[in-house]
């Protein structure tokens, strides 16, 4: 079985960035990157049994995207995506 997680921009600070990440806009949950001590916290959970499974995708995503193409002083995107 495929995951999809979308995760939308909800605010981004001086010191991260949090999305609203889940299945769809109707099924979402929120989480926190910090960007000063690279940690990642979960706001609220996606509801569901799947919860973790989307939190954990949602977490990689960023990751990925903070090491892969985040340079001192750029913006996160508005939206970002995982497919698996």
């Amino acid at each position: 079985m495929g995951i999809s997680v979308l995760l939308l921009k909800e605010k981004e600070h001086n010191g991260g960035v949090i999305y609203k990440y889940g299945p769809n806009e109707q099924l979402m949950g929120r989480i926190e990157l910090n960007t000063k001590i690279l940690t990642f916290h979960q706001l609220s959970p996606v509801p569901g049994e799947e919860g973790l499974v989307y939190y954990n995708r949602a977490a990689g995503r960023l990751a990925r995207f903070y090491y892969t193409e985040y340079t001192e002083g750029s913006v996160f995107p508005d939206e970002l995506f995982h497919f698996s």
